[in-house]
């Protein structure tokens, strides 16, 4: 059987011979926990699927889009799969990529904090595992093909080019799909070395755009989408991608790569803001340093494609430890590269791409982003205003300003210690001041909306020590708080504030406006009232919101 199939016996089968899966231990313990409901069989361009019902949502997991990109198909342009006959049972996540450990993988968090975030964003055990092999996808739907075409909303996963997955519980796209009637639909796709390593300066033409094979495969998902999604009960000329993080700058990216020019209609960016993506020169200093760790000779491309793939990731993360941060997106090694085929020029530097000038954005991000990464750290709740000082200077962009920064942190947040002033200057100079100019340059084109917010409202776990931390709006967006009780609570206000930001987020995906009843008017982003949506209890719209702040960092 081929690998969109994937097991030694399908459930089916079982079914048919009459096998209860209680005592189907002779295919595998853990091979059938449950006995599904099967959905009707879709045909797909690729070939036939079936999924299962699960509490009253049609769901899909672990669809192929594209051929395993392994051996001689490593770094290039995803391909179409081998076509299939027999009906793919897909009702299991496909495998994450290759993970690459970085950002909040590599905190380790105090108290509860860890237990809580886990809940959200650590799969089952029976997902955990990463493979080369990839390149799967998910879908959740009220009902499968039907004259009604609803809004399609594509997930594109955080975890800054180097890791995560579209099976984290937190997106799951159930509730969105049975309480708002949209098609949800989540990706997995080649990261760091494998999505983003720059091959096209050794390599040659065949390999030009190595450095955004990454990107590629999420084009490709979207073409899936084109081509499959009516199926699925979706509309195709109505598709909105959202991501967050890593997530947000792949898509920034993509609105400005002309392949991705028509597969989707709006654009969601979640604390991911790209401005400028890896110049081929830094890009290739990275491969450089990936071959040497592999020793293996610049040029040998046969032996970089049969490598083992544990072996890259190793290589990939050793070249991390070793240069640290800068270059990309995020300041990322691994992120999309200017290679001046697939992604022509920076996404939004010096300006808003021309490409997408018709596609309305959401971009906005947390009001304490750094917690998530600062809060377990050794020097957390210790440091003095002399040690603010210094280590505020040490933030890339930011020395000159670190004075100024902090000064005017403390008009604003009188109360907060060293360690949370800190943070409130690393929050702003990454998510905050870029949301921004993303905004700014979008709006500048006068084509279509562009639409900021902060998340505001903060998690109680551990006495709050959180506050709103990168990922917080997340869970509300999906309307799945009951996924993170740990992390979030059980307040009313809570689940009120989920309704009303998921609402908002499929309003946006249903029209291009993110209006709604039960929202305050939000006007779109101009750069003098400079309207915020500030999302707490209650939400409420802020004209140029932290202005200061915003002033210094703009200079």
């Amino acid at each position: 059987m081929t690998g969109a199939m994937r097991w030694e016996i399908s459930r089916r089968e079982a079914i048919k011979l009459g096998v209860g899966f209680a005592a189907a231990g002779i295919f595998g313990q853990a091979a059938f926990p449950d006995t599904p409901v099967l959905t009707k069989v879709v045909k797909t361009n690729n070939g036939p699927v079936q999924g299962s019902l699960e509490n009253g949502v049609q769901t899909f997991k672990g669809i192929r889009y594209a051929a395993p990109p392994l051996g001689s198909l490593r770094f290039m342009p995803p391909q179409k799969p081998k076509p299939w006959k027999e009906v793919a049972e897909t009702t299991r996540f496909g495998a994450a990529s290759m993970q690459l450990r970085s950002g909040g993988s590599a905190v380790s968090y105090p108290g509860n904090v860890g237990q809580a975030l886990g809940q959200l964003y650590t799969p089952p055990d029976d997902i955990a595992h990463q493979n080369e092999d990839c390149m799967f996808l998910n879908v959740w739907t009220q009902q499968l093909g039907g004259s009604r075409k609803r809004p399609v909303m594509v997930w594109f996963h955080g975890g800054g080019f180097n890791y995560g997955s579209g099976s984290w519980p937190a997106y799951d796209g159930h509730n969105l799909a049975s309480r708002h009637d949209v098609v949800v639909v989540t990706v997995n796709h080649r990261l760091n070395a494998f999505g983003y390593l720059y091959l096209g300066d050794l390599a040659g033409e065949a390999f030009a755009t190595s450095g955004n094979a990454g990107q590629l495969d999420l084009i490709a998902s979207l073409e899936w989408v084109r081509e499959n999604i009516s199926e699925f009960g979706g509309d195709p000329g109505n598709v909105t991608v959202f991501g967050q993080s890593g997530g947000g700058g792949k898509i920034s990216a993509l609105l400005a790569m002309p392949a991705a020019k028509g597969l989707f209609h709006r654009a969601i960016i979640q604390s991911g803001p790209g401005i400028r993506g890896v110049p081929k020169e830094t890009a290739a200093g990275v491969t450089n340093a990936v071959l040497s760790e592999l020793q293996i000779a610049p040029g040998d491309i046969k032996s970089l494609q049969s490598a083992a793939p544990d072996q890259l990731a190793k290589a990939a993360a050793a070249m991390q430890a070793k240069m640290g941060g800068g270059g990309g997106i995020g300041g990322l090694r691994f992120a999309p590269v200017v290679d001046g085929i697939a992604l022509l020029s920076h996404p939004f530097d010096p300006v808003a791409p021309a490409v997408s000038a018709n596609v309305p954005v959401m971009v906005g991000c947390t009001k304490d982003e750094q917690t998530l990464y600062n809060v377990g750290q050794p020097w957390w709740g210790k440091l003095t205003d002399a040690e603010l000082s210094e280590k505020a200077k040490t933030i890339p962009g930011v020395a000159e300003k670190a004075e100024a920064l902090i000064a005017a942190f403390r008009k604003l947040r009188p109360a907060d210690s060293p360690s949370y002033l800190y943070t409130d200057v690393a929050s702003s100079t990454f998510a905050f001041s870029n949301s921004i100019r993303l905004a700014e340059r979008k709006a500048a084109l006068k084509a279509a909306p562009a639409y900021f917010y902060v998340f505001q409202w903060g998690a109680p776990v551990d006495g709050g020590i959180l506050r709103a931390p990168h990922t917080m709006e997340i869970p509300f967006a999906f309307d799945n708080i009951e996924k993170g009780s740990l992390l979030l609570g059980n307040d009313p206000q809570v689940q009120s504030l989920a309704k009303v930001v998921s609402a908002t987020w499929v309003a946006f995906a249903r029209t291009g406006n993110p209006n709604h009843s039960g929202l305050p008017h939000w006007p779109a982003y101009d750069a003098e009232k400079r309207p915020t949506m500030t999302f707490n209890t209650p939400c409420k719209v802020v004209d140029d919101l932290e202005a200061e702040v915003r002033k210094i960092l703009a200079t």
